[in-house]
């Protein structure tokens, strides 16, 4: 293991949404040695919360691949504005869109502001999410089940039904999931529950699309170094995040945006209704 992946969290914590700027270490969301080669060149990318972690991570390396990105995000604007200036200094056009995702109108008016400066959407990718710290099902509001379930999965539902009035066969759509749709989670029970969800939803929609040559996958990272860390945790979890993985650490957001790159480019032609599994080495057998 590259001993300068090991480290360890010092304990912090931040208010909702979380912003990486405010993040230490800072995520890492760019590998340097990462050298595109046209996978997705002149595609025109939808990345939902875009703006950080994750999402960040994408939006950099489809530009690497030779896409155009457009991120919606929440109120990070200063973290939408450094994803935006790191894009477009690799010679591609980003577009940033800021509003909740919570609600239905502003999902369809990310897709119109999409289609209205490029005329089309190549690659969908329903990544934003929020998570609540809440190991008794009775701490857990109405309030805050609502939103999880509106943000992390019905929101994806808006989005790509707008979206699919405007792609064509060949187009592709990758949700993000988690391992704890799998395996659960004590302290994230509304969060897991709505990433299962995610995973129902990539098989079927797979099903209903692949009559029209869309492909729709998964993906399902393990603990990453992102926003949601420090503002849906207690610090001193924070300070452990990620240590019981095989791997002994967090993962970074640049070591799953390749998962990204090969679900929306040609490579992965063959496949869809599939959930790929950047964990740190835990074995899902589902």
């Amino acid at each position: 293991m590259d001993e300068s992946k090991k480290h360890q969290f010092p304990p912090q914590q931040q208010e909702k949404p979380g912003v990486e700027a405010e993040m230490t270490p800072q995520p890492r969301a760019e590998d340097e040695g990462y050298r595109g080669s046209g996978k997705l060149l002149n595609k025109i990318a939808l990345i939902t919360g875009g703006d950080s972690g994750i999402g960040r991570a994408v939006a950099l390396a489809f530009a690497k691949e030779g896409a155009d990105c457009v991120i919606s995000y929440y109120t990070e604007h200063q973290d939408a504005e450094d994803t935006r200036e790191s894009v477009e200094a690799k010679g591609r056009t980003c577009i940033t869109i800021a509003g909740d995702l919570a609600d239905e109108e502003f999902c369809r008016r990310v897709v119109y502001e999409t289609v209205r400066r490029f005329g089309r959407v190549d690659i969908l990718v329903n990544n934003a999410g929020v998570q609540y710290e809440s190991p008794n099902i009775e701490d857990i509001t109405l309030e805050q089940l609502d939103r999880s379930f509106k943000v992390n999965i019905i929101a994806m539902f808006h989005v790509t039904k707008a979206a699919l009035k405007h792609m064509k066969a060949g187009g592709t759509i990758i949700n993000t999931s988690s391992v704890t749709a799998y395996r659960g989670s004590r302290r994230l029970l509304d969060y897991s529950t709505t990433k299962g969800a995610i995973i129902s939803f990539t098989r079927s929609l797979s099903l209903s699309l692949a009559d029209r040559g869309i492909r729709v996958n998964a993906v399902a990272p393990g603990p990453v170094w992102t926003p949601l860390v420090p503002a849906g945790s207690s610090p001193g979890y924070v300070e452990q995040f990620g240590s019981g993985t095989l791997m002994g650490r967090a993962g970074q957001p640049e070591e799953i945006a390749p998962a990204y790159v090969f679900l929306a480019s040609d490579e992965s032609s063959y496949m869809s209704g599939q959930v790929l599994h950047p964990n740190g080495g835990e074995i899902i057998n589902t």
